[in-house]
Parts: structure tokens; C-alpha cells; sequence
């Protein structure tokens, strides 16, 4: 009797055991015929993508298959990285009506926090569908979206790529708005204003305490501007937080005291000199260009001439940055909706304007993968595909590295190592 009852708590322990072990993670096998690695602009054939869970274990022409694992055949497909996007606003989703309706400051005014958020999960997700895996989330998403859309993406709750979000803008009183004396609170939620030493740095820090991974400042949107002793400034507390400073210069003198104080990425840069460029290039700044398409530039309700001028001059700004051998990052800034665009095939098509500049495919796909990655400090992670990456996989028709414009017929998209995206 003594023996069968040890035999029954000892199978009971076993039960226990075996109940609470975790389940073994998912194999699987993608089959590429082309794989494209965008850091060198090589080409590789017959690949094996061995994923494991959420990361890639291994990859090569020699991989095992084994048993059980499930198998993705994209041999007639060109495999790539997840692909960035680096100056996003997920809370934005303006629908024209009119020229005063559609602006920056009445959709402030005129959509809840709730209904921001509706729009930050549907962009989110056509992202994705897009091909987007990892987006820097720039601000302007009223009090902290970006926080918790990021968290209910890490949790599973909704579908997304990984976000890397700012949290409020910090700028000079006023931040991006002409206010009016009687209402001096019509700026809030969107910016922290800095004006002294004290608010710049109590500014990072709420930002980082409500789960900012990237801190962004305004430089030159009011008459005042932020010296390069006051970004130097930001640029340490940013860093004693861990954190990187990406800077907004629409004007040649806040571009170059961005540059000259060592920002991580100047975004836009629109009126950025050769001189404003190399001295970017000197400190390793990165150019976030946002380089608007002329329809991107319609969107905004730009006059069509205006549109067409704005257009050219940021090619003209991405051409020198291109061939003074800055570092380019791809973001779009786009928070217009478009009738015949999702919010991922709508940042997808601003390509269309690094094409026109003259740049090259894989400098293009560099900017999407490679130096998007650094700069948003994830490159032991993702931007690649080799062992101990997270598995940011998508596919596309043809090879990217001929044709660019492939880039918008994305067929497959796998994140953190699940199908969001099955090739048909």
C-alpha cells in the first residue's frame, strides 16, 4: 500500500511539473529565393530562415529543416529586413474639411484622447500591413498615446509594429502654435515648454517617467530658437536617461545649431545648407529628411505651384545630403488621410521622392534598415537578418535593389517571429 502511494504522489509531482514546463517555441522555415542585405546591397539565393520563437536562430544556403517545423515557401519571392519608418504621428489622422479644419491646432481641439487613439491603432496596423515592423513615433499624440499604443503592442493586445515613441514635444514657449493671451493653455497636452534650464530638464525627465524612448524638441518654430548651449544641454539629460534627442529645424540656423550640438537626427531639415550638412555629417547627425511627394504636399492644402516648389526643394536638399555623404533615415510625417491610400501604402509611396533625388536603391534600403536601426539604438536587434535577431521578416515581388517600387507591393510581413502578413 506504502509503495502504491508513493507511486501516485510521485506521478502527481510529475503531472505538476510536466503542466507548468513551458510550451517548446514555434520552428519555423522560410524558404527565400532571393535574400537581400541591405547593409552590403548583397543578393544571396536559396536562403533558410530558421526562426525560433520570436528570433531568427539561424540563416544560410545549409540550413536543416527540422522535423515539425513549419515551413513559409517564398522561393519565388525576395526576402528582406522589417523595414523602419523613423518620423511618424500614429495619433494622427486628419480628414479634410477645409483648410482651418484640417490643421495641427483644431484637431487638437476638436478629437478626444479616445478617438486619437482609435486612429493610432488603425495606422498602427496598416504600418504593418505595409511592411513596417519598427516606426520611431515622433509626438504630437496628446497626453502619452504613444506610451500606451507602444504597450498594448508589446502585450499582444493589438497588432503593430515596434514603436519607439517621444512622448510631448519640447519647445520654446508656444511650441508650434500662435497662441492667444487669453488662452495660454491651447497648447496642452501636446508640448512641455522650456524656456530656462530647469523646465528643459524636469521636461526629459517627465517624458522619460511616462515612458518616452526617444526625447524630441523643437528648435526654430517661433522668432526665438534654441542656442547650441541650450540643445548641448538637452542632449546630456537626454543621455543621463538614456536616451537620444532627435531635433525639428525647418530653418537653416536651427538646423545648424542642431548639427553643431550633436543631435541624434535632424527631421526635416528642409533649408539645411551644404555647410548646415557637413557639419552634420561631421558629428554623425542623422537626416531624418522627410521628403514630402508633391501630392503629399497637396494633401496639406499647399497651392498647387507652392506644392510643386516645396517639392523641389526638398529633393534638392535630399540630392546634396545624398552626395555630401550624410546619413539618411526614411520617415514621412504624414497625418493627412488620402481616399485612395492606407497610412502605410501613403509613407510607403515617399520613396517616390529619394528616387527622384537620385539615390540609390540600396542607400534607400539602408535608410529603411541598416541606419534606421542605429538610430534608433535597436541595431543588436532588428534592421537584420542574422541569428539573434527578432524575426522582422518581409517579402516582396521582385528584388528592391532593381526596383525600388517594389517596396509598395510588400506580400509578406512576419513580426517577432508571427505571420502578420501570409504571401498569397
Amino acid at each position: 500500500m506504502m509503495l502504491k502511494m508513493k507511486r501516485i504522489v510521485w506521478l502527481a509531482v510529475a503531472v505538476f511539473f510536466l503542466a507548468g514546463a513551458p510550451a517548446a517555441a514555434q520552428v519555423t522555415a522560410i524558404r527565400a529565393g532571393k535574400l537581400v542585405v541591405p547593409e552590403t546591397g548583397a543578393t544571396l539565393t536559396n536562403q533558410v530562415i530558421l526562426v525560433e520563437g520570436a528570433r531568427i536562430k539561424a540563416v544560410g544556403a545549409d540550413v536543416t529543416i527540422p522535423a515539425g517545423a513549419v515551413v513559409i515557401d517564398l522561393a519565388r519571392a525576395t526576402v528582406l529586413p522589417g523595414l523602419f519608418a523613423c518620423h511618424e504621428h500614429m495619433a494622427f489622422l486628419i480628414h479634410r474639411r477645409g483648410r482651418e479644419r484640417g490643421s495641427l491646432f483644431f484637431y487638437d481641439l476638436t478629437h478626444t484622447t479616445a478617438e486619437r487613439a482609435i486612429h493610432a491603432v488603425v495606422n498602427s496596423r496598416d504600418m504593418l500591413d505595409a511592411g513596417f515592423t519598427t516606426i520611431r513615433d515622433i509626438g504630437n499624440d496628446g497626453n502619452y498615446i504613444s506610451t500606451d499604443l507602444r504597450r498594448a503592442i508589446e502585450q499582444g493586445l493589438i497588432p503593430g509594429p515596434t514603436v519607439v515613441n517621444s512622448g510631448r514635444i519640447i519647445a520654446p514657449y508656444g511650441g508650434q502654435y500662435q497662441l492667444q493671451p487669453e488662452r495660454k493653455d491651447l497648447g496642452e497636452p501636446e508640448y512641455l515648454y522650456a524656456d530656462t534650464r530647469d523646465e528643459m530638464r524636469k521636461a526629459i525627465r517627465q517624458n522619460a517617467h511616462f515612458g518616452a524612448r526617444v526625447i524630441k524638441i523643437v528648435v526654430d518654430d517661433q522668432p526665438y530658437i534654441y542656442s547650441v548651449e541650450d540643445i548641448k544641454y538637452m542632449v546630456e539629460e537626454a543621455r543621463g536617461a538614456g536616451l537620444k534627442l532627435a531635433a525639428h529645424c525647418v530653418t537653416e540656423q536651427g538646423a545648424r545649431n542642431a548639427a553643431e550640438a550633436g543631435v541624434a537626427s535632424i527631421e526635416h531639415g528642409f533649408e539645411m545648407s551644404d555647410e548646415a550638412l557637413s557639419i552634420a555629417k561631421r558629428n554623425n547627425v542623422v537626416l531624418v529628411g522627410t521628403d514630402f511627394t508633391e501630392k503629399a504636399w497637396l494633401a496639406y492644402d499647399l497651392p498647387a505651384e507652392l506644392a510643386k516648389r516645396w517639392h523641389a526643394r526638398s529633393v534638392d536638399r535630399l540630392r546634396r545630403a545624398y552626395r555630401l555623404g550624410v546619413t539618411l533615415a526614411f520617415g514621412s510625417d504624414l497625418i493627412f488621410y488620402a481616399e485612395d491610400e492606407t497610412r502605410g501604402t501613403w509613407t510607403m509611396s515617399q520613396i517616390d521622392s529619394f528616387v527622384e533625388a537620385g539615390v540609390p536603391a540600396k542607400v534607400i534600403l539602408q535608410a529603411m534598415t541598416t541606419n534606421a536601426a542605429r538610430l534608433l539604438g535597436v541595431e543588436k536587434q532588428r534592421g537584420a537578418l542574422s541569428a539573434g535577431q527578432f524575426a522582422d521578416v518581409v517579402a516582396t515581388p521582385e528584388n528592391p535593389l532593381d526596383d525600388i517600387s517594389t517596396l509598395k507591393r510588400v506580400s509578406f510581413v512576419m513580426k517577432n517571429g508571427k505571420v502578420f502578413k501570409p504571401a498569397k
